[in-house]
């Protein structure tokens, strides 16, 4: 659809200063206040109108084609003004988006927003705080701590005392933590401090190991790059048939890696793993964990939505007893990207974060503002945006329970799924989930596993080109699947049914064009599967 953005007015401003060249009406202040009402107004209307028209999750357009559009935008070309470029920008960006709120959306770990997290969002992002330091941020930051400690209490860590308190203080304890940019940046900074508290034991950067199981999260792999670690640092754990870590595994890589002279710096144990949205056994892992005196870190990204649900909350029994903690607020919490956070046991193991300028954090002296309360000191950022208070506002909106009956949802709609394709004829479960995905394949019977498997990025790609539905792709044991990843609360058993005959139809479609191709003579009217053939048709 064309943008509805309407004209919006330019502000009526004083005198500029002597000698100034610049457009005095660019940047948001008191006398652009109402400009700045009148364009965000304008901007919400046409994202509303849009909310209220789209019928897919994506336009549809190719590549191609939308290459075209951005080539086209002549960046160094005369200003348009704020009128004409955010209409332009509609035009391009979101007449193109990926919609996660639609119902036939079910890719990746996407999900539709709380709305007064984005009304939180629209807050932020004018007055622009930066929680770096306490100076530059004041209740901000406080209002981080706040939530920081609420986190960690729903997590079972012990909170005492006031969480800014400096790190470096080891005399103090209790839970703490620090926003994020998402799970990769929670655990390579979760990571990093297992590393440090290695490396200050006197462990050499060659003989650390991470124990994870494969479904851990690329991030791990990643993060011993980054660390310096060497190529083999990450020991796959075994697990079960469904992806989840085996405690006796575990028992046995924690014993094999000691026998072989290396050290075990942190075991990764997964609450929600990408594919299956399984959760490792967390009770079990943390008694080997605790046996031995190994880091436990629990990348909880996906299945962090666990600890405000009032029916599923024992699934992450055992979490209290990490080390840290990764939680994404940005999957299922319903919250705008970025909220993230890493959350501590010990508030002291944040300490090796730490890093001192005299221009933005000096040690403490005397007539600072405060300097135990700068977050820069636990945080791999240093310019940082407060993306807690989205998740703030949604907590006062909808209450933790309000959430936590959205995390249900998704779960229910997940189990009533994997009911339906217990006996569908074409579509073939692949494993189970304790959170909200379905992995599946088009394989009726008769159908060769290979062909099966050569389906799958077909299928996803008829989809993904009409606009009408997405799906993701993923392998499992060796074979490729089908998976939907469910996070929109208000999507029903009927939409993903919608989207299941969608890829049944595909399906369907691609082995006919093949046996179309693969015909001698002209083409059959039964060749098709939906296409009988007629009474008395002489071919």
């Amino acid at each position: 659809m064309p943008s509805r953005l309407p004209a919006v007015p330019q502000p009526v401003t004083s005198e500029p200063s002597p000698g100034a060249r610049h457009d005095t009406t660019a940047l948001l202040r008191g006398a652009t206040a109402s400009t700045y009402a009148d364009t965000v107004r304008a901007v919400a209307d046409d994202v509303a109108a849009r909310l209220v028209s789209v019928t897919q999750p994506f336009s549809g357009a190719s590549r191609t084609e939308l290459q075209g559009l951005v080539d086209a935008v002549d960046l160094d070309g005369p200003p348009s003004g704020t009128r004409e470029a955010l209409r332009e920008a509609a035009d391009l960006y979101a007449q193109h988006a990926i919609w996660f709120h639609e119902p036939t959306y079910t890719a990746h770990l996407n999900c539709p927003v709380a709305l007064p997290a984005v009304g939180a969002e629209t807050m932020l992002a004018a007055i622009n705080t930066s929680v770096d330091t306490y100076d530059q941020s004041t209740v901000a930051t406080l209002m981080e701590r706040r939530l920081v400690e609420w986190t960690a209490g729903r997590i079972g860590f012990a909170v005492t005392g006031d969480a800014g308190t400096d790190v470096g203080a080891d005399t103090r304890s209790g839970a703490d933590g620090v926003f994020t940019s998402g799970g990769t940046q929670s655990n390579f900074q979760a990571l990093f401090l297992a590393r440090e508290k290695a490396r200050r034991a006197g462990v050499a950067l060659e003989s650390m190991r991470i124990l994870a199981t494969a479904a851990g999260h690329f991030s791990i792999a990643k993060s011993a790059l980054l660390l310096g670690l060497p190529d083999d640092a990450v020991v796959a754990v075994g697990a079960d048939a469904d992806g989840r870590m085996c405690p006796d595994a575990l028992g046995n890589a924690l014993v094999d890696t000691e026998r072989t002279g290396d050290t075990v710096i942190a075991v990764v144990a997964t609450a929600g793993t990408t594919d299956r949205g399984c959760i490792d056994p967390l009770g079990p892992i943390a008694d080997l964990c605790d046996a031995v005196g190994t880091w436990l870190h629990v990348d909880a990204a996906y299945g962090c939505g666990l600890l405000v649900s009032t029916t599923r909350r024992h699934l992450l029994d055992g979490i209290e007893r990490a080390r840290s903690v990764t939680v994404d607020f940005h999957k299922s919490f319903f919250q705008p990207v970025s909220s993230s956070a890493l959350i501590v046991r010990e508030r002291r193991d944040l300490a090796p974060v730490a890093w001192h300028a005299d221009y933005l954090n000096p040690r403490e002296e005397a007539g600072e503002p405060t300097p135990d309360i700068n977050q820069v000191d636990k945080s791999l950022q240093t310019t940082r945006r407060f993306d807690a208070l989205k998740l703030w506002v949604t907590l006062r909106a909808l209450g933790a329970d309000g959430v936590g009956a959205m995390v249900d949802a998704v779960c229910d709609l997940a189990a009533a799924v994997h009911h339906d394709l217990a006996s569908d004829p074409d579509l073939r479960v692949v494993g189970t989930t304790d959170l909200s995905t379905v992995l599946f394949r088009y394989q009726p019977a008769g159908l060769d596993a290979e062909r099966a498997d050569a389906l799958v990025p077909q299928v996803r790609r008829v989809l993904f080109d009409s606009g009408r539905a997405l799906v993701a792709k993923t392998v499992i044991d060796g074979r490729p699947c089908l998976k939907l990843t469910l996070l929109n609360p208000d999507a029903t058993l009927a939409d993903v049914r919608g989207v299941l005959e969608l890829v049944r139809s595909a399906a369907h479609g691609l082995l006919a064009g093949e046996a179309l191709a693969d015909t001698d003579g002209p083409p059959c009217r039964d060749v098709h599967p939906r296409l009988a053939r007629t009474e008395g048709d002489a071919r």
